[in-house]
């Protein structure tokens, strides 16, 4: 699209340095009784030939930069991985009350996509990023391969899930009594490589 647009654009230019005297001799050997043409219409035809070459340049430019910002970079991704894992590094996160940790690989794939997301700098796009978790993850040890959209380049995020060193948490029950449910707290440890998991 943006070389057709380019193409056209060099024929309006081309078109606009053709000569009157050229002109006017073409339109003689067409139809030789036609009227000759003022050169203040040539001037017209150039100013109209030459505005549309550069309005065309102008969208081509435009729309190869919304290219740009729909795709990731693989600099882009790779810097948006890096900080995503330091940001999730030493955080912690309440687990399931009952105990299952089903969920797990979804969720911890949905925070890396977030985080990456928003380390992605104000150029990258706002979408388009994937964590596909390993098929033989666990809640304590999981790898998740995070790819993007236009980026060529892989990253392999490594999470170690511990429980928590400030213990779990017990929320207080009714009427001051204490709370019969406890709340399983973990920490988290996350690196970052270069590479598929």
């Amino acid at each position: 699209m943006v070389v057709l647009i380019f193409v056209l654009a060099a024929g309006l230019v081309a078109m606009g340095c053709v000569k009157a005297d050229r002109v006017r001799r073409w339109r003689e050997s067409f139809n030789p009784s036609a009227p000759e043409l003022p050169d203040s219409a040539f001037v017209a035809a150039r100013v109209v030939l030459f505005g549309m070459a550069g309005i065309g340049i102008y969208s081509a430019f435009q729309f190869m930069a919304v290219v740009a910002d729909a795709e990731w970079s693989d600099d882009e991704l790779s810097s948006a991985v890096s900080q995503a894992a330091a940001e999730l590094d030493g955080t912690s996160r309440f687990g399931d009350i009952f105990g299952d940790d089903s969920g797990f690989d979804q969720e911890f794939a949905k925070m890396i996509e977030e985080e990456v997301v928003e380390n992605g700098g104000g150029g990258a796009p706002q979408s388009g990023v994937d964590a596909g978790a390993a098929a033989s993850n666990k809640p304590s040890d999981a790898d998740y391969t995070v790819q993007a959209a236009g980026a060529d380049a892989a990253f392999c995020v490594h999470v170690v899930r511990t429980p928590s060193k400030d213990g779990d948490y017990k929320p207080p029950g009714i009427a001051g009594n204490p709370g019969t449910v406890t709340v399983p707290n973990y920490d988290f440890a996350v690196t970052s490589r270069k590479g598929e998991c």
